[in-house]
């Protein structure tokens, strides 16, 4: 890709700056200290051209005069060089200090998202995370495991690569129990679905390959896959998943290596996969010989029977692996997660996981060995928060901003809301931060960067956190220039 026309975007730059409206002073001095810090660290690069003035002040929500400001300032420490009939580019003479990779993935669409995680900006209501705090459940169960087994636990090396044995039994039997008849060698053990996602990745895809996706998804997996070397196609959904019409043209046109869903509460939308979908997936793949990785990290939490069987079930002879996770049915701060595959794979997987950290934490793992068999006695209560929670967000919306619209979700804890025709999120997404709440642009969730009016966010907050965000969104919104589409 020409870095050039990539860095002249609003939406390519934006990212680069950073979490510079958060910062204090005045806009165009938060803004000009941000463009220093992009063009020393060697994210803008001497060449790379700017967006202009109008373009720039549209996308960040600013006055013209701020952008005007900001261009002056650099021009005049020689930062910046504008020529006429070839615009603002970044100055032959910058110093640029990088030299070293900094985490980000090459036309990547989740490093605000990420850059927020890691910096965790104070007084921030982050609606990039779904989460809930962990339970009275876990405590006991911590306790528990503190006074029984720990003495066993500590008297062990404490490597296992590909898992704890007790915890990757209970997997097991967690997948038999929902119709997916597993054994345990049929188990890696990682930290967190995210990381199964990546050693899947680092499997089966390689430079130049490519994935098929649904549009739209979560843009951290997304990149995961992206860092693979993989190029991403996206393919919309419907109500029943992911549209086997568009799937099969998919296939047929681009011979991926591999095939990404979340079939069961799709992230963002909420979207159950119906059983004959999902069998159909399975056939479709098989045919083109793909891989399937179905993330079925929202399905942890749910009774047998509660969702229809994963994917992997359908026995269409082609190869499905099946990630799981605690985060959402326990507690996000508890970082287990798997891969269910077949038993050539688990012993690649395992070599791969070996070389990542040598195995996911011991106690942890026992943890969540403990926890997962109790999964559905625990579903009925936090089925009960979150659909009060959900009662709350969406009458507080339906309050403060009448103008939003949305489908009820099948299952999951976030809301796919769309916004009036018209309406730029990754505009509206700037002026948010500004009201200290972190908006996730429908774009930014898309590898075709479309849904531009769509944004994600999550409802499973405390009542009074969510009446606090919905007070920043609604005056974030009274203070969108019409222009954008209102």
């Amino acid at each position: 890709m020409d870095r050039n026309r990539e860095t002249s975007e609003p939406t390519g730059l934006i990212d680069l700056l950073g979490d510079w409206s958060s910062a204090e002073g005045p806009l165009y001095r938060r803004l000009t200290d941000a463009f220093v810090r992009a063009v020393r660290s060697g994210d803008l690069r001497p060449g790379d051209r700017l967006p202009s003035e109008r373009r720039l002040a549209d996308a960040l929500s600013v006055s013209r005069a701020t952008v005007v400001a900001v261009y002056d300032a650099l021009r005049g420490s020689g930062l910046v060089e504008t020529r006429r009939g070839s615009g603002t580019r970044v100055s032959g003479g910058a110093v640029v200090h990088r030299v070293t990779p900094d985490g980000r993935v090459h036309g990547g669409q989740a490093t605000a998202v990420i850059q927020r995680l890691v910096a965790q900006p104070p007084n921030l209501i982050s609606l990039g995370q779904a989460a809930e705090a962990g339970g009275p459940d876990l405590a006991r169960a911590l306790l528990d495991l503190v006074r029984e087994d720990l003495p066993g636990l500590i008297r062990d090396a404490g490597y296992h690569p590909a898992g704890l044995p007790a915890l990757r039994a209970a997997i097991a039997a967690h997948h038999t129990a929902h119709g997916l008849p597993t054994t345990p060698d049929q188990v890696v053990v990682t930290t967190g679905a995210t990381q199964a996602v990546a050693l899947s990745a680092q499997l089966y895809l390689g430079r130049g390959s490519t994935t098929i996706v649904e549009s739209p998804g979560w843009p951290g997996c997304l990149d995961v896959l992206r860092a693979a070397g993989s190029r991403l196609v996206g393919v919309e959904l419907d109500s029943d998943g992911i549209r086997i019409d568009r799937l099969a043209a998919a296939l047929a046109e681009h011979q991926p290596a591999l095939l990404y869903v979340m079939p069961t509460y799709h992230n963002p939308t909420g979207t159950l996969m119906s059983a004959g979908r999902r069998r159909r997936v399975a056939e479709l793949a098989a045919e083109h010989g793909v891989t399937i990785l179905e993330d079925s990290a929202h399905a942890a939490s749910l009774a047998p029977g509660q969702a229809p069987p994963p994917i992997a079930t359908n026995r269409a002879g082609g190869t499905v692996l099946t990630v799981g996770s605690l985060a959402k049915a326990v507690w996000g701060g508890l970082r287990i997660g798997w891969i269910r595959a077949p038993q050539d794979a688990v012993a690649r997987l395992a070599r791969l996981k070996a070389l990542n950290d040598l195995g996911s934490p011991i106690l942890d793992q026992a943890l969540a060995a403990r926890l997962l068999p109790a999964l559905p006695t625990l579903a009925p209560e936090r089925d009960r928060i979150l659909r009060e929670r959900l009662a709350t967000m969406t009458r507080l919306l339906a309050e403060r901003l009448p103008d939003w619209r949305w489908q009820e979700p099948q299952g999951g804890s976030v809301l796919w809301i769309r916004l009036p025709p018209g309406t730029e999120a990754q505009i509206y997404a700037q002026l948010a931060l500004r009201h200290g709440a972190e908006v996730i642009p429908g774009a930014t969730m898309d590898p075709t960067g479309t849904h531009d009016n769509y944004l994600r966010l999550p409802y499973s907050f405390a009542p009074e956190t969510s009446a606090e965000l919905v007070g920043r969104l609604s005056a974030a919104w009274a203070a969108l220039p019409r222009s954008s589409g209102r």
